[in-house]
């Protein structure tokens, strides 16, 4: 429950340090200055955040659940069908529970650099064997919980298959297929007045007490205000 708790504070931190960035300093890019004169947040919010969760993990739906519904949090979980299987009135209830339910792909596949993607690395798929990874998952989602997904997350946070003469973006399916694509492992937060939803970048905080997750914030106050955020339970 301590982690669950952690990530929800991550939201709210996140969210007013954005604000109080674009309160207090002027961004001289002139892309991003103009971007924020023809951007408009809802109802005079001068930030947004959003919480996500990968793999489909049992203790999400096992654990997170109540804690997410007792503090009236709603998240996007993004899922691997084969793991959904594992739980599956557990993500129901999630889907009940007004949850949004995100495409992982089929089988997660990474770079072969890592020993445990050996066998479904991404060096050795091309655009068509990937567009089979988004669009079956798709089906299988829409099949178990009855929602289709409309939002990505990049496997590892990669968004490349082949190698050498042969490496292709599979960013492009991407954007065919979702309303966003979510990254990981990146270096700020998004401007929602000009950046790439089909590769928004997504900031993690795995394993980080909440005083290492102010430090970093505070790293990166003054750059352009975004709204992606990104954590997971382990």
């Amino acid at each position: 429950m301590t982690g669950l708790r952690r990530v929800i504070g991550v939201g709210v931190y996140c969210a007013v340090c954005m604000g109080a960035a674009l309160a207090g300093q002027r961004d001289p890019n002139p892309l991003v200055e103009e971007g924020s004169k023809s951007f408009h947040r809802p109802k005079g919010k001068r930030a947004a955040v959003s919480l996500s969760f990968d793999d489909a993990r049992t203790s999400q739906v096992e654990r997170g659940l109540v804690l997410l519904k007792k503090e009236g949090v709603r998240v996007t979980f993004f899922v691997n069908p084969e793991h959904v299987k594992k739980r599956l009135a557990g993500w129901k209830q999630a889907v009940a529970d007004g949850h949004e339910i995100g495409n992982q792909s089929l089988a997660h596949p990474c770079t072969g650099n890592y020993p445990a993607f050996l066998q479904n690395a991404l060096e050795n798929y091309d655009l068509r064997m990937m567009a089979h990874e988004l669009d079956g998952a798709n089906d299988q989602i829409q099949k178990l919980l009855g929602v289709k997904p409309t939002p990505f997350a990049y496997p590892c946070g990669l968004k490349f298959v082949g190698r050498g003469l042969d490496v292709r973006s599979y960013v492009p399916l991407v954007a065919e297929r979702f309303i966003v694509g979510r990254g990981y492992l990146d270096e700020s937060p998004n401007n929602p007045a000009v950046c790439d939803l089909s590769q928004a970048m997504g900031t993690p905080f795995d394993d980080l007490d909440f005083t290492q997750m102010k430090n970093r914030r505070r790293r990166r106050q003054g750059r352009q205000v975004g709204y992606f955020c990104w954590s997971r339970n382990r």
